[in-house]
């Protein structure tokens, strides 16, 4: 998922000037609020591969495409990544949320080398990583104390207050 979705970023990001970053912030609060509904209510219709037959063109395709939207918005967007892992590509929840991580930190990384030539706010880049790296760690510790029903609902919830932030500010 990390290939196509650093591939993606930069072609966003390229072309970040051509579509006004308050509509893309609408469009990808509004996936958000499908995908966080989307995992709290039961399932229906179209299931994805069970788990351990990942999709590999599910992957390459949703990582490209929310490659594309972060890099556009300047967002690795994590929060659209984990609903397609779980829903489009069948990665179990847990193993939704160890991937997202990793693809995140590429996509991170990534992002700064991107950004060398137009300036880095590396001030507020080493207060981000020093506020995420103790949450890491306190939350893979607390890996697997919750069940799979637990944690996709509190993914959802967390889907739905993500999207409904990103909306406003969006519209703001």
């Amino acid at each position: 998922m990390a290939p196509p979705s650093i591939v993606a970023a930069f072609v966003g990001g390229l072309l970040s000037s051509e579509v006004p970053g308050d509509a893309l912030l609408v469009a990808i609060g509004g996936t958000l609020l499908i995908f966080g509904i989307d995992l709290l209510r039961p399932r229906s219709g179209r299931r994805p591969p069970p788990a351990g037959q990942l999709s590999v063109r599910a992957t390459v395709l949703s990582g490209a495409a929310i490659g594309l939207l972060g890099g556009f918005v300047g967002l690795i967007l994590g929060t659209l990544r984990i609903g397609a892992l779980i829903r489009f590509i069948g990665a179990d929840a847990f193993r939704a949320v160890g991937t997202n991580v990793a693809v995140g930190f590429c996509l991170g990384v990534a992002g700064v080398f991107g950004h060398l030539a137009g300036g880095v706010d590396w001030t507020l880049l080493a207060v981000g990583s020093a506020a995420s790296v103790p949450g890491s760690l306190i939350g893979a510790r607390l890996t697997g104390r919750l069940d799979e029903r637990q944690l996709l609902r509190a993914v959802g919830l967390i889907l739905l207050v993500a999207g409904a932030a990103t909306i406003v500010q969006g519209l703001l």
